[in-house]
């Protein structure tokens, strides 16, 4: 899978200091272990970035790209994903796309910080809140 990122789109990232850290492209809408969102409404259609120190073996598909980023995404989202895939950032928003239009419109950057939650309760407590909120 390869992706360009435009010139907008690294200039906002380097905001962020990435640096030589791990970066994965990964769902945003409760299928994914690093989402928070709980609706059925945005399955497939939200994406989110997210920085952490380490690898993580389920987001271990490579994402070429022109920004030298260590890109990485999960087994999952490449259905979603169509070909000519862009990063752009554009009136203060990152934009996902691809050949057949817009995937995501606000895409999050997001660090990653290891939770403890035990059984998981309170993630899907959180879930719950949200996506009765958004949808």
């Amino acid at each position: 899978m390869e992706i360009n990122i435009t010139q907008s789109a690294q200039e906002y990232l380097n905001t962020k200091n990435i640096g030589q850290r791990h970066v994965f492209l990964a769902l945003d809408d409760g299928s994914s272990k690093f989402s928070k969102l709980g609706g059925s409404c945005s399955i497939g259609n939200k994406f989110q970035l997210v920085v952490a120190d380490n690898e993580d073996a389920d987001y271990a598909e490579p994402v070429e790209n022109n920004a030298g980023l260590q890109l990485t995404t999960g087994h999952d989202e490449p259905t979603y994903l169509g070909e000519g895939l862009t990063l752009d950032y554009k009136m203060g928003l990152l934009s996902l796309r691809d050949n057949s239009g817009i995937i995501d419109n606000a895409v999050t950057v997001t660090n990653f910080v290891p939770q403890d939650d035990g059984d998981g309760k309170q993630l899907k407590k959180d879930m719950q809140e949200l996506g009765n909120r958004i949808c």
